[in-house]
């Protein structure tokens, strides 16, 4: 099961979820991607229980995935709860702000999880663009963890506290091939540049080639430099 968190209230780019390319929503084009990967059986759309949400709800609705409602600060607890709910044993977590993840990316994920006895696999640590990345892990190890810690910064984040403690939860982290190694590159979004970045891309391949890979856009950025520069000054969070 995909579990992607959302919500309407960022403070730096209030309601981007539903910002609007190509007179589709940025949710919407997160979810086709997800629904492309051939081992999830479901997805899930973890918002919060504030009205602002209430939109979030029914363009899930909509898409026919599955909308959970839960805490705003404790998002440890919206998702491990969104879980439990819908009987899911693993969850493969996703940020609603990676609107052109990948979905091959996404399934590489989920096999390496399933083929390992690893409690963690994630892809975001050897250098692939932001946005790219997902992590997968059991509701069992959510809730073990979610049981260890009251601290606010693990609550806010989901996977802190797994990560901060691989001798009780081992990890593997990914390492992707070299032509996706571009730590330069950032496809989240969180501003109104990375916004302006994410619909020139969508808009650039269209109809053709709409479920282009992460590799299609690193190369297509390298011939339109100034594409890179839209987003390059933008002050990213600390990475947890």
């Amino acid at each position: 099961m995909a579990i992607v968190e959302a919500r309407m209230t960022s403070s730096r780019l209030p309601g981007k979820h539903l910002l609007q390319v190509r007179g589709r929503p940025m949710l919407g084009y997160l979810i086709e991607r997800l629904k492309a990967v051939p081992s999830l059986d479901q997805i899930v759309i973890a918002m919060t229980d504030r009205e602002n949400d209430d939109p979030l709800q029914g363009f899930a609705e909509s898409q026919g995935v599955t909308a959970f409602r839960g805490s705003e600060d404790d998002v440890l607890g919206r998702v491990l709860l969104a879980a439990q709910a819908n009987s899911a044993d693993v969850i493969c977590e996703v940020t609603g702000d990676c609107p052109i993840i990948d979905p091959d990316l996404v399934e590489q994920i989920v096999q390496t999880y399933l083929a390992n006895s690893a409690a963690y696999v994630n892809n975001g640590r050897g250098g692939l663009p932001s946005g790219m990345t997902a992590q997968v892990f059991s509701t069992e190890a959510l809730a073990l963890s979610a049981s260890l810690t009251s601290e606010p910064l693990d609550r806010e984040h989901v996977t802190l506290h797994i990560k901060r403690h691989p001798e009780m939860f081992p990890p593997i982290y990914i390492v992707p091939l070299r032509p996706l190694i571009r730590r330069d590159l950032v496809f989240t979004l969180d501003e109104k540049s990375d916004y302006e970045l994410l619909k020139k891309i969508i808009e650039h391949f269209g109809d053709e080639n709409p479920m282009f890979r992460c590799v299609d856009v690193i190369d297509l950025l390298g011939s339109r430099p100034e594409w890179v520069a839209i987003n390059q000054r933008v002050i990213r969070k600390g990475a947890t």
